[in-house]
């Protein structure tokens, strides 16, 4: 389905478009853990996440259609937007009535056509499923994309290419495209290598996938990891891809992400949002015991205000898995 070649070959793609972001230690980490953490800070990405890389990796191997259509909780539709604007491709992005307003309020500046419906992001994909079909346009699936997938991994080229002997990578995880991406190319690499995905106990989709065996519908409560939350497209690449590559799939609370989001701006000075400090927040929690060098990647940063005042206004010892 996808390989290390196609990782190779999108990280060539993407070099023109893409900011390298940076790797680097947490000293705060890895006091705390007992091991070598670093954090890859792809919330500095172009758009304000990582999923510029998957978006434009997969329009480019569409060979610039008039016209594509994608659904999203924010980050995905940004990344879509700013690729078709890059190649001069129209797009139009769902997203859910409930999507977070700063991702809204960028979508609407992005020049993409906007389309808000209904309360979640299965809703919001399901009308955009629809669209794409009744117009015979391409869907940009924001995980059940190949190219999206192949996009995503670059990610674990730049960690190794920085961090040659990283031992574990852990990983945010929704729809399953970045984890079977960072895992495809962390295992083409090093087979050794440990990679972990980590959501929010709101929304375990892939959790319960590799539970039974199979993708199942799971009930998706409200979660600070909005980016993350959704069901799975039956029949998903993502799937086949997690079996293979991922060790586990962690599930943290909606408490231990917030606390994450507190930590990571006090100790290394950096505003990420809920789907990014999944990875954090499974660490501070004691979930995963792991060697090191450990990669977390930081997916993104496009956080509300109100959000981030919340997370920073009790204070870290009253939280959960805080020292």
């Amino acid at each position: 389905m996808v390989s290390l070649e196609d990782v190779h070959a999108a990280a060539e793609r993407l070099q023109p478009y893409i900011v390298r972001t940076p790797l680097e230690q947490s000293a705060a980490l890895s006091e705390r853990c007992g091991l070598d953490v670093w954090l890859k800070y792809e919330c500095f990405q172009l758009t304000g996440s990582f999923k510029l890389r998957g978006a434009l990796n997969a329009l480019q191997l569409l060979e610039r259609p008039a016209r594509v259509v994608t659904a999203s909780a924010g980050n995905h539709g940004l990344g879509v937007a700013r690729a078709a604007a890059l190649l001069g491709v129209s797009a139009l992005v769902v997203v859910p009535e409930t999507a977070s307003a700063p991702k809204v309020a960028a979508l609407r500046r992005s020049g993409a056509k906007l389309i808000q419906f209904g309360q979640t992001y299965d809703d919001a994909e399901a009308e955009g499923l629809r669209r794409a079909r009744a117009d015979g346009v391409p869907f940009i699936s924001a995980y059940n994309d190949v190219g999206v997938v192949a996009g995503g991994g670059t990610i674990a080229l730049e960690i190794f290419a920085d961090l040659p002997d990283a031992k574990t990578m852990v990983v945010p995880a929704g729809g399953g495209g970045l984890i079977g991406g960072i895992g495809v190319a962390a295992h083409g690499v090093d087979p050794g290598v440990a990679v972990y995905g980590v959501q929010s106990e709101a929304s375990p989709a892939l959790h319960a996938a590799l539970q039974h065996g199979s993708v199942v519908p799971v009930a998706v409560g409200q979660s600070l990891a909005d980016g993350l939350a959704g069901n799975i497209e039956p029949g998903s690449i993502t799937f086949d891809l997690l079996r293979a590559h991922a060790r586990e799939v962690l599930l943290v609370s909606e408490a231990a992400i917030e606390q994450a989001i507190h930590w990571l701006l006090i100790n290394d000075r950096v505003v990420v949002e809920g789907s990014a400090a999944v990875g954090v927040a499974a660490l501070l929690g004691g979930k995963l015991e792991a060697s090191g060098p450990l990669v977390v990647i930081l997916t993104g940063r496009n956080v509300a205000a109100s959000v981030l005042q919340a997370a920073v206004s009790t204070p870290l010892t009253r939280r959960v898995g805080a020292p």
